[in-house]
């Protein structure tokens, strides 16, 4: 039987002014659903039956207390991969608002515990993977770039750079460099990173400084999916052609395992590997993880040199080259795309049922691994990020919003091909094509969210309003060429 965490509801708040109170109520109903989710989820008691979990508008001081006792409780008690990990895991991410108010709710303590400024941390950059324009996202971004989208969480905000933030800029400049995990796992970046935040004491909670490692937390996450998505593209690709010469077998020694590991079993491996984010991380679980993942890839790569052919003169070897950061990492794993006829010539027009189905192939082929928030797609030229819900509308084809949600990242790739294509060959003629066809599914993609709120589908409705602001915002760029 699960124990239940029972927590001391002795709080007796001093008088304030009504108009506070009321903003203090209104900032803590905003954060209520995360923190219910977190109780449920490690089993902590919550002080408010069920039929009592709709907050009203005013509060009784009576509730206004317990409620302010139970979430001063509940952040001592959550640790801050517990927080990351819910809300990596669930529409919860999705919600602006309370992502605003819970950052809000943090920077507003009078004393903040490191634990506090760790959440902070985090919660920064995940309003920030939220909010920011899809256009921004493949880009080298830059301080300001950041205080645009923080806005309305840190105000205006000065992007001078900071001598004490020095360090983080240059590990940035280092970031743009690297091409394989072996380069990441040479450094040890989330080590600098948490160090800096660690001596600076409370100058971290300046605006300045919050923008620099939101930038900085961002752009190293950033590269570690990337790199990591192309290791695992070069795996699966790597078990295909194995399969496909009746290869049931892999020395997986270098990973740890047998020297006969049944293909089906290293294919498991690979698509059930997560991220070493998920539970409490350092810079030395981080470099096991991944150092786990080059090691299957070793042993996969391994198998393949066995049964490849002595390659002719002017043919590149199967598994060697350097790696392109956001494509596969090797000639093997590039085929996983270029093999496919749709995608033989970048600059085709493309009409709308061949990107989805370009779209709907690369997800089926190269699985996201669970509780990534972002995926990677590729359509002609144009990488395309693609959230988690709108992966699963591609996934699981009967979710209700499903077929709005195909549409409207279809169109955002539609457009975000033709403005790539544009800008390599000078030739715009695709652009008023894709506007056309996004025009016409924003149009209907805001009747959609109009029905998901009258029918009170609040998920539905968050999801579809956030693909709908990305696609607007690929229409916004491809207006500007």
């Amino acid at each position: 039987m699960t124990k239940m965490t029972t927590l001391n509801l002795s709080y007796s708040p001093p008088a304030r002014p009504n108009a506070l109170r009321q903003e203090q109520w209104d900032e803590a109903r905003s954060v209520f659903p995360i923190y219910l989710a977190l109780a449920k989820q490690l089993t902590i008691e919550i002080p408010f039956p069920p039929d009592k979990r709709h907050l009203p508008e005013k509060p009784d001081l009576e509730t206004f207390s317990k409620l302010q006792t139970w979430l001063d409780a509940m952040d001592q008690q959550v640790l801050v991969y517990q927080l990351r990990h819910l809300l990596q895991m669930t529409t919860l991410n999705a919600s602006e608002a309370g992502l605003c108010a819970l950052i809000q709710r943090h920077l507003r303590k009078p004393s903040k515990t490191n634990m506090d400024r760790d959440k902070i941390d985090f919660l920064l950059v995940q309003y920030f993977a939220l909010c920011a324009p899809a256009k921004i996202y493949h880009k080298q971004i830059e301080l300001d770039d950041v205080a645009q989208v923080m806005k309305p969480v840190l105000g205006e905000v000065s992007t001078a750079p900071l001598a004490w933030c020095e360090p983080l800029e240059k590990m940035i400049v280092s970031l743009r460099g690297f091409r394989t995990f072996r380069d990441m796992l040479k450094t040890n970046f989330i080590d600098q990173g948490r160090k800096v935040k660690e001596t600076s004491g409370k100058l971290f909670y300046e605006p300045s400084s919050l923008i620099a490692f939101v930038r900085f937390n961002f752009l190293l996450r950033r590269t570690l999916i990337e790199l990591m998505h192309a290791d695992l593209i070069a795996i699966r690709a790597g078990l295909s052609q194995l399969d496909a010469a009746a290869v049931r077998t892999v020395n997986c020694q270098n990973f740890g395992l047998s020297s006969a590991e049944p293909l089906a079993k290293v294919r498991q491996l690979a698509d059930s590997w997560k991220q070493p984010f998920q539970q409490e991380y350092t810079e030395r679980t981080v470099n096991e993880a991944f150092e786990k993942l080059l090691a299957l890839r070793s042993d996969v790569e391994r198998a393949l040199e066995r049964i490849a052919p002595k390659p002719a003169e002017n043919d590149a070897p199967l598994t060697s080259g350097p790696s392109h950061r956001g494509a596969a990492p090797a000639a093997s794993s590039a085929r996983l795309v270029s093999d496919s006829p749709k995608q033989s010539e970048p600059h085709a027009v493309l009409d709308f049922e061949s990107c989805l189905e370009q779209i709907w192939e690369q997800l089926i082929s190269v699985p996201p691994t669970r509780g990534r928030s972002m995926t990677n797609v590729k359509i002609g030229n144009a990488r395309i990020l693609m959230s988690s819900w709108e992966v699963t509308a591609f996934i699981n084809e009967d979710s209700p919003s499903a077929e709005d949600l195909r549409r409207a990242v279809v169109a955002r790739a539609l457009v975000t091909a033709a403005i790539e294509s544009a800008k390599e060959t000078g030739n715009a003629t695709g652009i008023d094509r894709a506007l056309s066809i996004a025009r016409i599914e924003v149009s209907r993609l805001q009747e959609r969210v109009d029905v998901a709120k009258q029918a009170k589908d609040t998920e539905a409705a968050v999801n579809l309003g956030i693909s709908t602001k990305r696609l607007l915002s690929a229409l916004d760029e491809a207006e500007k060429l």
